[in-house]
Formats: structure tokens, C-alpha cells, sequence
């Protein structure tokens, strides 16, 4: 049984996500919050699988209450169910897990709420990494979600990060060095400005005398630094 938190503090906001919620045999809502105050103190008071979180609350809002709710250990998955889509970057600053427009369609938080309590190897390994399954990317049409599976690799261009999967590329505010801490179970730092997915790596070759790597679906095959060039040659036996 999910157990499932919503914080709203617009009361039809609430009912219609119960509406939605009660058609699921697997899901028990065992709490309403009308501000970010209350979302915080029942979470730690009925520990819930998934708080459904508005952004604009009163007393503290949406943004805030995550960051605090992020400290649990282990700490719920948060999915932001909001009329505002320029919160979604911040949003995913304190680890939501999906971000999801009003009005909300009930297939797309069925997919979520599925997503968000399906476990990864990685999490059934080590039940302590992130249970974060995208990246935020801002584009000119507004926001996209870049699934991390996706990732092939992650190179730092001036103040952004370029992620590289078999649909494009995508430019995320954020650091290699965040994205290395949060997602050390899934990348691989091979140079000061490249992480490689480790499930993507499909083998290795030569740039003028460099190593390099070749990763599956798409083109790009960075070059390994020297320093780290052993680290890689020790894990490809257990890739």
C-alpha cells in the first residue's frame, strides 16, 4: 500500500487529487495539509511513501517544506502538483521528484505515483542513493524533464552542464560535481569536465594517443584524462 500526503491549501485542489486517488486499490491517503507547516510536521508524524505537494502556500511554502522533508531518512518521494511552471527548476534544486501542471491528469500522476514507488537496482542494492529519476533542463519553450536512464554523458560547458542522450542534448543548471554526488551509482567521472553513464559504456578506443570511450546510441566519444584513466581500466571488467 503507497501511503500518500497531500499538501494543498486550496481545498477543491485537495478533493479533486482524492478523487483521482481513490480509484487506486494500492493507494491510502492518510493526510491533508493546507500549508507548507503542516506538510513538514505530518510527514514526520505519518512517514507517507509520497507527498503530492502544491509550490504557493501559505505560512511556508511548497520549495521550503521539500527541503525539510528531503532530511528524513529515508525521506518520502516528493511530486509537485502546481499551477506554475516556473518553479519546476527550484523544484528539482530540492529533489522533487516530478513536477506535475494543473489541472492534473490522472494518467500522468498514476505514471508518477508508479515511477516514484517502482524501485531501481541501484535502490534495491543500496537503499540510501536518490530515488530521483530526471533532471530539470530550461529551453526555450520553458521546462524539460531529461530522464537521468537516459543520460549517456554529462560534460561541463562554462557555467552549465550539457547532457548528451540518444534524443539530443540538453543544457542543466547544475554541477558535475552535484550531479556526481547524487548519481555516483549510475556515472563515472573520465576527465575534470566528464562524467559516462556506467551502463551505457560500450567499449574503449584512441584519440591521438588518449583513451577514449564509446558509449551506446549516441555519436560523442570523449577522451579519458591520464589521471583517471586507471580508475576506468579497473571498473570495465565489472561493467
Amino acid at each position: 500500500m503507497i501511503k500518500v500526503l497531500i499538501a494543498d491549501d486550496e481545498s477543491l485542489a485537495r478533493l479533486r487529487l482524492q478523487r483521482i486517488l481513490e480509484k487506486r486499490t494500492d493507494v491510502q491517503v492518510i493526510g491533508e495539509a493546507k500549508n507548507g507547516v503542516e506538510a513538514v510536521q505530518m510527514a514526520h508524524r505519518s512517514l507517507p511513501d509520497v507527498v503530492l505537494m502544491d509550490v504557493c502556500m501559505p505560512e511556508m511554502d511548497g520549495l521550503e517544506a521539500t527541503e525539510k522533508i528531503a532530511r528524513m531518512v529515508p525521506p518520502p518521494v516528493v511530486i509537485f502538483c502546481t499551477a506554475y511552471d516556473d518553479f519546476a527548476l527550484r523544484a528539482f534544486d530540492v529533489r522533487a521528484f516530478a513536477y506535475l501542471l494543473k489541472p492534473i491528469k490522472e494518467e500522468e500522476l498514476d505514471i508518477a505515483l508508479r515511477r516514484a514507488t517502482q524501485p531501481t537496482r541501484a535502490q534495491l542494492s543500496d537503499p540510501g542513493v536518490t530515488n530521483r529519476r530526471y533532471l530539470c533542463s530550461k529551453t526555450h519553450r520553458g521546462y524539460k524533464l531529461v530522464p537521468v536512464e537516459q543520460i549517456r554523458l554529462l560534460q561541463a560547458e562554462q557555467k552549465y552542464v550539457v547532457a548528451h542522450t540518444p534524443e539530443g542534448q540538453s543544457v542543466l543548471a547544475t554541477t558535475l560535481k552535484e550531479i556526481e554526488k547524487e548519481f555516483s551509482h549510475l556515472f563515472v567521472r573520465i576527465h575534470r569536465g566528464a562524467l559516462v553513464a556506467r551502463d551505457a559504456i560500450a567499449g574503449v578506443g584512441y584519440y591521438e594517443g588518449h583513451l577514449s570511450v564509446k558509449l551506446r546510441d549516441i555519436d560523442e566519444e570523449p577522451l579519458v584524462s591520464r589521471r583517471l584513466e586507471p580508475r576506468l581500466r579497473r571498473l570495465l571488467p565489472k561493467l
